[in-house]
């Protein structure tokens, strides 16, 4: 997870239908409790003589502080300054409403602070609000000081009850707005988070289906590369076989019958590494590992066996101690010296030889196939069957020599090191 590239969306994702609906399903039912509050603070003497207790003021002031909350998560800037001139109206006009406009004025600033992307923006509009709102405050305790008719709370002393209540107008007021503010922020990060995550979730989603396919592409090419070199091998051998039946087939139908039995086993291996190639790629999970690869460098003395049955002299000649290499380097060394030698028999002409030297030296196995025959030009465009060999030699961490010999012949040589191998065990 440390090595995947950080995910910051440059916006909040917009509103979904819903939560856009329940906006004005908000607005209706604080519309309602608004209308209630009023005609309940009208009965109960809220501003005393001084209430404007008319019902089409309460109607009118309670439209206009909760109409504006069923856009709020459009419009939230434009939103919060229209509740805020009308909760001064209602206050300045003595509307007998003490809740509701606090509701929906915390709503109002806590949708600046969750959904407006420009952070600078709803800083300053917050802000705006915030000033405008305490400086309002500081404006009506002043007034509310020097007023000589109030005497509902005694003003005698540094202390006073009248001191008193304005620290705690000051104190709830401080509350009120700074917990907007700061519920507002949490959720915008909050949101941005959920977001981030989203995004990252959608590009590892990304990710596994890009390495799906490669994977089903890494393992077409292997499949394709094992098919080959089965294919190819066997074919091949079964070419030059029928080609000698054919030949003797009139004078001499013994050695016909034999260079049939030929081809015939020829079809028989090929089948049977055919089958257990399908077998491999058909076992799931540590299966396919317990099961193992259908050609291991065991059957290198075999691979040269065959190799003289069907015409092309060949020996094998091992150096060194014989050291455990993985799977994957055995099935690869053994897959080049066979391609090596299919190629041997098909180019190299009815007097070609080969030789198969494999060496275990003390940093690395080496495999060389060098035979004799006509002289083979360099390919402009190299075939599948070296274009296969190349592939193994990088699978097995190794390098490939391929060119053919200036007296005639060819030269394939592979050497794959034993560090490579060692790290391989270790991983």
């Amino acid at each position: 997870m440390s090595d995947l590239p950080s995910v910051h969306p440059a916006r909040r994702p917009a509103p979904t239908a819903g939560e856009l609906r329940n906006d004005v399903w908000l607005a209706g039912a604080l519309f309602v409790a608004a209308v209630i509050s009023t005609a309940l603070g009208s009965v109960a003497g809220v501003y005393g003589a001084d209430a404007n207790a008319g019902m089409q003021w309460a109607l009118l002031y309670s439209l206009g502080l909760t109409a504006p909350l069923a856009v709020r998560r459009r419009f939230p800037e434009l939103v919060v300054i229209a509740i805020a001139v009308v909760f001064f109206m209602g206050v300045t006009f003595r509307i007998p409403d003490l809740y509701v406009s606090n509701i929906a004025m915390f709503i109002a600033m806590y949708t600046v602070g969750a959904w407006v992307d420009d952070r600078r923006r709803a800083m300053w509009v917050r802000v705006g609000v915030i000033i405008a709102m305490f400086v309002w405050l500081l404006v009506n305790m002043f007034q509310a000081a020097i007023d000589p008719s109030d005497d509902s709370l005694s003003k005698a002393g540094l202390f006073s009850p009248f001191a008193a209540m304005m620290l705690i107008q000051l104190l709830v007021n401080a509350g009120f707005f700074g917990g907007a503010y700061y519920m507002g922020d949490r959720a915008y990060a909050a949101a941005m988070s959920r977001a981030a995550l989203e995004e990252r979730t959608r590009e590892l989603e990304r990710e596994r289906e890009v390495t799906a396919a490669q994977a089903v592409a890494l393992d077409r090419v292997r499949i394709a590369r094992e098919l080959h070199d089965v294919v190819a091998h066997h074919v091949s051998a079964m070419g030059v076989q029928a080609g000698a039946a054919r030949a003797v087939l009139d004078r001499d139908p013994d050695a016909a019958r034999t260079a049939l039995l030929g081809v015939e086993s020829s079809a028989r291996s090929a089948l049977v590494e055919l089958r257990q190639l399908l077998e491999t790629l058909r076992t799931s999970g540590g299966d396919a590992e317990a099961a193992g690869s259908t050609v291991h460098l065991s059957a290198l003395t075999d691979l040269v066996a065959h190799a003289n049955d069907n015409g092309l002299p060949t020996t094998l000649t091992i150096v060194g101690d014989p050291v455990e290499l993985p799977e994957l380097v055995q099935v690869n060394v053994f897959r080049v010296a066979q391609e090596a030698l299919t190629n041997a028999r098909r180019h190299g002409g009815p007097d070609a030889a080969a030789d198969v030297r494999l060496r275990y030296a003390p940093d690395a196995v080496e495999l060389e196939v060098v035979n004799t025959g006509r002289a083979v030009a360099a390919p402009m465009r190299p075939g599948l069957g070296l274009v296969g060999m190349r592939e193994r030699a990088a699978a097995s961490g190794g390098e490939l020599e391929a060119a053919p010999r200036a007296r005639g012949g060819f030269l394939v040589r592979l050497r794959v090191p034993l560090a490579v191998r060692a790290e391989a065990v270790g991983a």
